[in-house]
């Protein structure tokens, strides 16, 4: 079995590997927690504790899933709010779990609706043993507008939200952020200058993610209504890497140390958002599908790419990828990726063609006698679309034309013989 280093230092606390479990439904007390240290997580955001003023009334059912061409959880919708347990027993888990797992990583996620709570409840759990505090921004379900997605959109706010905590504990803390927002990059700098020493990101994204044709109401039903709630899972790791890459690429953010959530469901997902920036990965919507299990995976899929790519600490992967994104007036434009064809894998169904005529421009016509596609390169602007609709993989990326302007000459090279740009 490969072995490699996946442990990482993330705002001055070692964590063994990477992977923790986000604050949500799959470590909302003890025993869950207690199992998946057990599993050989790295870490927990513990499910995030309010003050003891808030109770938490939960709806049902609270759940959704957006399918596609019937593969489920390509997204999960979820209306649940923060712990519904007493504060004293939360804090008696994070006690607890400190106590039975010393070298395991305890994150206590808090949120409340006013400074005096924010402070109060980061001393309470700083005094509890956990070793990192992290402040929910950003949940798009919460009852009160005090707290939630409506707070992490406010830079003011975040601000002295911040503040707060950092005059309730010295632990180091990260401000979790909603994906709510045009751009992250204010929110972030003034949590930044209200002390966070870090930041998670992605909160869940506000959705509607079904509608019930029947009963014309959107799922989940609560007696006959719905509302606007979180969506998660798969879907939304776009939207993630996005936003990791806005903040690493911005000025004065190039370092700055990202817990990274949204889509984490295999080990090419985790080592995206490293590569990308993330120093460490939360996960909630993969352990709801598979259970704590999955972390075996997650890891020796990460340590066989550490294997690869010739990697013996995996903080040397972050933020590799960052450098290579950038605005799309900088993209080179003399550049041109013609497809290329494998006709022993063409079974001839004609979804390249189709795509080609109805959805790009007709550089593919059909041969009827033959039973297969016809490429004309004048016509091709190389989008690639055919590659990506063939369902056995026919078609890959093949030359590469420099048009002038570049280098002087055109010149056509094989894709496969590239490398990219140090």
């Amino acid at each position: 079995m490969i072995k490699k280093d996946l442990s990482v230092d993330f705002l001055g606390v070692h964590f063994e590997n990477p992977f923790c479990l986000s604050s949500s439904p799959v470590g909302n007390c003890y025993e869950m927690c207690a199992r998946a240290f057990d599993a050989g997580w790295g870490g927990v955001v513990f499910k995030t504790i309010g003050p003891a003023d808030f109770k938490v009334d939960e709806v049902s059912p609270r759940f959704d899933e957006l399918q596609k061409e019937g593969t489920p959880f390509v997204a999960f919708k979820n209306m649940e709010q923060i712990a519904e347990h007493p504060l004293a027993q939360n804090l008696a888990d994070l006690r607890k779990l400190k106590q039975n797992y010393p070298d395991k990583v305890v994150i206590a996620s808090i949120m409340g609706p006013t400074e005096d709570d924010w402070e109060e409840l980061a001393r309470l759990v700083e005094e509890a043993g956990a070793d990192m505090i992290e402040m929910n921004l950003s949940c798009p379900q919460m009852t009160s507008h005090a707290m939630g997605a409506d707070v992490g959109t406010n830079p003011d706010l975040c601000q002295r939200y911040c503040a707060a905590v950092k005059r309730g504990s010295k632990l180091p803390m990260m401000a979790k952020m909603t994906p709510n927002i045009t751009t992250m990059i204010p929110v972030v700098k003034a949590c930044l200058a209200g002390g966070a020493d870090g930041i998670a990101l992605i909160n869940t994204v506000k959705s509607v993610a079904n509608v019930d044709l029947e009963k014309k109401v959107g799922l989940p039903i609560v007696n006959g209504q719905s509302a606007v709630s979180g969506l998660s899972g798969k879907a939304v790791k776009p939207i993630a890497l996005r936003f990791l890459q806005e903040l690493r690429s911005a000025a004065g953010l190039e370092q700055l140390p990202v817990s990274g959530i949204g889509g984490i469901e295999t080990w090419s997902d985790a080592a995206e958002f490293i590569l990308l920036g993330a120093t460490t990965l939360q996960v909630t919507t993969a352990v709801m599908q598979y259970g704590y299990r999955i972390v075996e995976d997650l890891k020796n899929g990460l340590m066989h790419y550490m294997e690869e790519q010739g990697v013996d600490h995996l903080s040397d992967l972050v933020g590799q990828a960052t450098k290579q994104i950038v605005p799309a007036e900088q993209l080179d434009r003399n550049y041109k990726v013609y497809p290329k064809i494998d006709w022993d894998k063409c079974i001839g169904c004609g979804r390249c063609f189709i795509s080609c005529q109805d959805g790009a421009h007709q550089a593919l016509s059909w041969d009827d006698d033959q039973r297969r596609p016809v490429f004309d390169k004048s016509k091709c602007v190389g989008c690639q679309l055919c590659a990506l609709v063939c369902p056995v993989h026919a078609i890959t990326l093949g030359l590469v034309e420099m048009k002038p302007g570049r280098e002087g000459d055109p010149a056509t090279v094989d894709v496969a013989s590239q490398r990219l740009p140090s």
